[in-house]
């Protein structure tokens, strides 16, 4: 659990420092909110508004996705990270820790702008985007480790993620959260076991 912790930490002072993934995330997340209030009419419907919501969600999270593993392809650390005395399954929980915290941030801005510019915000939305954060990041951490050897990264993740976003986004906008909750159980699972062989072809 210490490398879990390590891991997810380094991310988090990196991010700190460099400031490149949130501000992105935030400033996306709140200019699409912003063109979704203003090129609706007035009068529209609580379903239409959450999918406007989990549309920005979703791709708010690819930016964050597509950044998780460039840190260290870039500065030629990747190696190093895949042949360090760790279990490798917490390279992937310390990943999706700290894409989790950047969704966590990013949302603490984007929600309240929903509630503002849209019908308010319920318990149960505010639930699922929880929910849904830990299959985005499960499933997105397991992807990024794919998509970052190649180089059309920027192109692959998007393949790779968003169909399996799609139940996300369906579970969001009915607030399934019983749907969420086994989605994240069974793609968490599937990600864990899976990822040691990922990164080792990476």
């Amino acid at each position: 659990m210490s490398d879990t912790v390590a891991l997810a930490r380094k991310d988090l002072l990196l991010e700190l420092r460099a400031k490149e993934t949130l501000p992105a995330m935030l400033l996306f997340v709140l200019a699409a909110l912003t063109i979704f209030h203003f090129a609706l009419p007035r009068g529209t419907s609580d379903v239409a508004a959450r999918g406007l919501l989990w549309s920005a969600l979703v791709f708010t999270a690819l930016l964050g996705l597509t950044r998780a593993f460039v840190a260290e392809r870039e500065q030629g650390m990747f190696d190093a990270l895949v042949l360090a005395p760790c279990d490798r399954s917490a390279i992937w929980l310390g990943k999706a820790l700290s894409v989790v915290a950047f969704l966590a941030a990013a949302e603490v801005v984007a929600l309240p702008a929903f509630a503002a510019f849209f019908h308010g915000l319920g318990g149960r939305t505010i639930a699922a985007v929880a929910l849904a954060d830990i299959g985005i990041a499960a499933v997105g951490t397991l992807f990024g480790a794919m998509a970052v050897a190649g180089r059309a990264r920027e192109l692959l993740l998007p393949l790779l993620f968003l169909p399996t976003a799609i139940p996300i986004v369906v579970g969001g906008v009915g607030g399934y959260l019983w749907f969420l909750a086994l989605y994240d159980a069974i793609f968490a699972v599937l990600a864990w076991a899976t990822f040691e062989y990922v990164i080792a072809e990476a």
